[in-house]
């Protein structure tokens, strides 16, 4: 355990609470800890994860400016399911990315675990489209790749960033139940 596990963990757990009161530090308070993921994941040859933190950024960014500049949409975003067609759409992209970022990680790195990692990254990255049009089945992909990354960070002997994650799976838990309590009450 070195000090940016330290410092990632702690601006991790405090993003997260900061999130849940949807507070707007919860933005800064994310880049940090996304800052110190991506070099973390780096040294540890996790590629694809780092990778994934530089889109989290990106992200980041885009949420701290929307959350800043007072507009507020006059037709609120209601939780909903995913269509086949966006399920079926929303695998081959992950089917996609995971075959191009686990060749180039497997072939031209010294990638940890370069499908695995990319496995997860890809997954990572269609869970938060679905989570951007409030679709319930994001959760589900959450949850397994939560679970996907304690088990890369336990290996990895990054204790924290597993406990972290661990929270991660909680949170997601906690979140398709209450999002299914919101689709239940627009179905009736």
């Amino acid at each position: 355990m070195n000090w940016i596990e330290i410092a990632g963990f702690v601006c991790g757990v405090l993003g997260i609470w900061l999130t849940l009161r949807q507070n707007v530090w919860c933005f800064p308070v994310g880049l940090a800890n996304v800052i110190l993921s991506l070099f973390l994941f780096y040294e540890q040859k996790l590629y694809a994860d780092s990778l994934q933190q530089i889109v989290y950024i990106l992200l980041l960014a885009y949420g701290w400016f929307n959350w800043n500049s007072g507009k507020e949409s006059s037709i609120k975003l209601a939780v909903s399911t995913s269509s086949r067609n966006l399920l079926f759409q929303s695998a081959i992209a992950f089917i996609m990315c995971t075959l191009l970022l686990g060749t180039i990680l497997s072939h031209y790195t010294d990638a940890a675990f370069p499908w695995l990692d990319s496995t997860a990254t890809s997954l990572s990255f269609v869970a938060q489209w679905m989570i951007a049009k409030k679709k319930i089945e994001n959760w589900w992909i959450w949850m397994v790749v939560n679970g996907m990354y304690i088990g890369i960070y336990l290996s990895k002997e990054l204790w924290l960033y597993s406990l972290l994650f661990f929270i991660y799976l909680l949170l997601a838990i906690s979140g398709y139940l209450t999002w299914r309590k919101q689709l239940d009450k627009l179905q009736v």
